[in-house]
C-alpha cells in the first residue's frame, strides 16, 4: 500500500524541520491502514517497531510518500516493512524505513488469530 503526506507548518520543530514523532504517527497509521486492509476481520494493535532511525532532515513543503508492504506473518501478528521517501528528491534514498508489527486481540485485548 502507498499513501502520500504534505509536511506543513504544523508539523515542524523550532528549527524548521519534520517532528520525528509525527513521522513515527504517519508510519504507524499507513501501515495500520495497509494491514486493516490486508485482514479486514482483525482489530490490530501496534506491538513493535523496528529500528528507528531518521536518515536526513524534512521541509515543509515535502511531499512524503510511505510505503507499507507485508513482510511477515504469524498466527496473531503481521509484520510490515515501511518505507518513507521524499516524492520530488532525485536520488531514491530514504528518508526513513522500519518494520512495523501488529497484533490482532480481542475486545478484552488478548491475542487471537488472524482474520481475513
Amino acid at each position: 500500500m502507498e499513501t502520500h503526506r504534505l509536511v506543513l507548518p504544523e508539523d515542524l520543530n523550532q528549527y524548521g524541520h519534520l517532528f520525528g514523532g509525527r513521522l513515527l504517527g504517519w508510519v504507524d497509521e499507513a501501515s495500520w491502514i495497509a494491514a486493516s486492509l490486508e485482514f479486514p476481520g482483525s482489530r490490530f494493535v501496534t506491538m513493535a517497531m523496528d529500528e528507528v532511525i531518521f536518515r536526513h532532515s524534512v521541509k515543509e513543503g515535502t511531499i512524503l510518500t510511505i510505503r507499507s508492504e507485508s513482510v511477515k506473518l504469524g498466527r496473531t501478528s503481521a509484520t510490515y516493512e515501511v518505507s518513507v521517501m521524499d516524492e520530488r528528491a532525485e536520488n531514491e534514498n530514504p528518508i526513513f524505513t522500519t518494520r512495523v508489527t501488529f497484533v490482532n486481540v480481542d475486545d478484552s485485548g488478548q491475542k487471537i488469530p488472524l482474520q481475513k
